[in-house]
């Protein structure tokens, strides 16, 4: 197995694909909007790419928050809330923000479990800054570090009850960029006592099983490189300071926040301390360019995602119970 999670081309594996991920064997996939139709046909692709080593605890990742960003899209699925929902019911209400926010997260695991997706980029634990770039926004959970910790910790538990794994992001906080690191390396120059903001709420929710790095310059840890690159922030800060010592994962190593190479940004992410590389736009090019660079994953790292992925096993199948989970949710959400 190699420490790389790959995406797809379209919404049926290509000949080559299938003969590339069997040889190279990934630690798992990640889907986006172009390899979704249907109900029917996600779980006949979810199927295929278990049966290519025969995992059935392989990661199959999506972007599912809510809001703007939702892979899975109507009318065959619902649309969520952005997680401003949450954090507007909180300033009235905290308790059921909370259960909110849970059931909110219980509903999405039913809906992607049932067609085979297995663990969920959510919840961000970014704090909202004034004047930060909008690449967040209404994505945060809010802009006080506890209640962020507070309504995590909600979404990840609701996650897990209904068989899917979260993953908390963007560690250790894209909340104060004021650019998208889609598209520019944003540079954080606040000091390290003001960072502190930053990191409390992963440091509250240190024992995740899987977190994801941002690609921002922090120039109070390490003025040269990113954080994904970094292995002074991924060692002192994300493992050390906060804490967290579950499967780290880059955020996509296609963004324009990095330079270099597709392949080198993979083995320098690993390099620094990632246990996982993350390529989601299925280039084959830079696929095998990623497997050829990329050493087999370690030992460590192994028994990492097997520590993660071991969260959902024998989770409830709360299938049946998706209507009444938005209903009560959506009752929640009046209120605010």
């Amino acid at each position: 197995m190699i420490p790389a999670i790959f995406g797809l081309s379209g919404l049926t594996l290509t000949d080559d694909e299938r003969a590339f991920f069997r040889d190279s064997d990934p630690a798992g996939y990640i889907l986006f909007g172009r390899n979704i139709e249907n109900r029917e046909q996600l779980r006949r692709l979810t199927d295929e790419l278990r049966s290519l080593d025969g995992r059935a605890n392989l990661p199959i990742l999506i972007d599912q928050e809510g809001g703007r960003v939702a892979r899975m899209k109507s009318p065959e699925w619902p649309a969520f809330p952005s997680g401003a929902a949450f954090d507007a019911l909180y300033e009235r209400a905290p308790a059921s923000a909370i259960e909110a926010a849970r059931l909110n997260a219980m509903a999405l695991a039913a809906m992607l479990s049932e067609v085979g997706i297995t663990v969920d980029c959510l919840p961000l634990l970014d704090v909202r800054q004034p004047g930060s770039s909008d690449v967040i926004g209404d994505r945060a959970l809010g802009s006080e570090p506890m209640r962020v910790a507070a309504l995590g910790r909600a979404i990840l538990g609701g996650l897990q009850d209904g068989g899917v794994v979260g993953i908390v992001k963007h560690i250790p906080g894209h909340g104060r960029a004021l650019l998208d690191s889609h598209k520019e390396l944003p540079v954080v120059t606040a000091l390290d006592r003001d960072l502190q903001t930053d990191l409390a709420p992963f440091a509250a929710l240190r024992d995740a099983a899987m977190a994801m790095t941002c690609h921002v310059v922090f120039t109070a840890w390490d003025a040269d490189r990113p954080a994904t690159l970094s292995p002074i922030i991924i060692d002192s800060v994300i493992r050390q300071r906060i804490g967290f010592h579950g499967l780290l994962l880059s955020d996509d190593l296609d963004m324009e926040a990095l330079s270099g190479d597709v392949p080198s940004r993979a083995a320098d992410a690993v390099a620094a301390g990632c246990d996982i590389a993350l390529n989601c736009w299925g280039k084959m090019d830079d696929m095998v360019g990623i497997a050829n660079a990329l050493d087999p994953i370690s030992t460590v790292s192994l028994a990492r995602l097997e520590g993660a992925m071991d969260r959902i096993a024998g989770a409830g199948d709360h299938h049946r119970a998706f209507a009444s989970l938005v209903d009560q949710r959506d009752a929640l959400l009046a209120t605010a």
